[in-house]
């Protein structure tokens, strides 16, 4: 016979223990446990052989073609999604409130039903009217977007069946209630229950499906983390709300590279997609000034180019102030300590230090020492870098400039910006582009001696 026992679960994250506590230990939150009943069967019990309404049939007879990916018009939501959108697939797009999540999505649905395919956009936040507002304000009204303003699974796949529609978008997951599962609205239940039964419908209708999705205040995606095993592509949608730039991040991706980002700007007529963002993290300064110094740093597979700026001040406090902005915090720290210890520069004992990034750029990969390192002895020393230098390299403890990865990249993206002169690792051992000068620096004194002198560049021979 079968047999129930009641067990308590977690409606944050699915952990289930034999008896109720107060905080979860997989989680840690407070009053997220609730009791449930589970039913098993007896064992022993064997499973009935079932023929297969569709047998196998060898991988050469699959056709390729019904999988292909379609461009969705926008270049740098087709760059993170691999090509565009891939018939039959599901996509999570999360995100915090308020960065544009829905705004990118009207945008995605107006390409796609000028090139005259069928979109339907299911908003469960707000009203049919308020989408429809923001619609207009975007320029992204069309009589190929059909509009739904419903919470209800079961009236969810009503709508698709009169619609057939080839993209269907729903605002948001969490706000979808299964009439069939347990639990509250946006809990673990409902949410695996609404997202099993979307991705079922997307494999067997061919249609691509996108769902926003809400993220915690550790910026993680709310929800079970079954949720990003079900769908194919998950998405974060990043963005400062003191700056008009936004970042759309692949994490996982089953038809392309998981680490590629979109660049996008938010403006009053909608959002705008960034293809050469680098301009917007560098300041073009009139001339040379000290201080400042420009890297060129990877974001996934994308080199950006970004401007890191360093101020000092001398001061009488016995622990002088730190501020750093855009930058990881100890490894500004220890690139000072490696200035005054391997550099004999004292002054850093006795001056406030301000590091900061250009353009709420956030930076935090190795690569970005010797930028930092050389900004703030640019700051020291008051002695300016030309405009016309880039830096790449990490720096160790001992003061050595190490070697980083993708430097080729770095330097091609330095070279159709228009930097005549590139710092780099002195290890490195890739094959670098032409029409570039590069300097090979092996620690910080060879670096600081050859980035203030346009007399020592060495120029690359090597193929690229």
């Amino acid at each position: 016979m079968a047999k129930s026992k009641s067990v308590f679960r977690c409606n944050e994250c699915g952990y289930q223990a034999p008896k109720w506590l107060g905080r979860c230990p997989e989680c840690h939150a407070w009053g997220a446990l609730n009791e449930v009943t589970t039913i098993t069967s007896a064992g022993g019990a064997t499973t009935a052989t079932i023929t297969p309404t569709s047998p196998a049939v060898p991988i050469t007879a699959v056709d390729a073609a019904t999988s292909s990916a379609v461009p969705t018009g926008i270049g740098e939501f087709d760059r993170v999604l691999g090509r565009g959108v891939v018939p039959g697939s599901v996509i999570l797009l999360a995100g915090e409130p308020g960065v544009g999540k829905s705004t990118l999505l009207l945008e995605t649905v107006k390409h796609w039903a000028q090139s005259g395919r069928r979109a339907l956009y299911i908003t469960g936040e707000e009203s049919a009217g308020q989408v429809r507002m923001r619609a207009e304000r975007t320029d992204a009204v069309h009589e190929n977007i059909y509009l739904a303003a419903e919470s209800d699974l079961a009236t969810i796949l009503g709508h698709v069946d009169a619609v057939n529609p080839s993209l269907m978008i729903v605002d948001s997951v969490q706000t979808v209630v299964a009439s069939g599962a347990d639990g509250v609205t946006g809990g673990v239940t409902q949410i695996r229950a609404v997202t099993t039964a979307l991705v079922s419908l997307a494999k067997n209708r061919g249609i691509a499906v996108i769902l926003v999705g809400h993220v915690t205040k550790d910026g993680a995606v709310a929800g079970p983390r079954s949720l990003e095993h079900l769908v194919d592509v998950v998405l974060s949608f990043e963005g400062d709300r003191h700056s008009s730039l936004r970042m759309v991040r692949g994490i996982k991706n089953r038809f392309g590279a998981a680490d590629e980002v979109g660049c996008f700007e938010q403006r009053d007529d909608g959002i705008h997609q960034v293809t050469d963002p680098s301009g917007i993290f560098v300041h073009h300064h009139a001339a040379d000034v000290s201080g400042s110094a420009t890297l060129i740093t990877m974001d996934g597979k994308r080199a950006l180019a970004g401007e890191i700026q360093a101020l000092t001040t001398p001061t009488t406090m016995a622990t002088p102030r730190r501020a750093v902005s855009g930058l990881d915090s100890p490894r500004v720290a220890m690139v000072l300590a490696v200035l005054q210890s391997r550099m004999r520069i004292e002054a850093i004992g006795k001056s406030e230090a301000y590091v900061s990034t250009v353009g709420g750029m956030r930076v935090t990969e190795p690569a970005a020492d010797l930028a930092i390192a050389l900004a703030l002895f640019s700051a020291l020393q008051n002695k300016a870098i030309p405009r016309s230098t880039a830096v790449i390299g990490e720096v160790g403890l001992a003061g050595e400039v190490r070697r980083v990865s993708a430097v080729a990249r770095r330097v091609a993206e330095a070279k159709r910006l228009g930097f005549g002169h590139v710092l780099i690792p002195s290890g490195t051992d890739e094959k670098l582009p032409k029409g570039i000068r590069v300097t090979r620096v092996a620690n910080l004194a060879e670096a600081t001696g050859k980035a203030f002198t346009a007399s020592t560049l060495q120029v690359v021979e090597a193929p690229f």
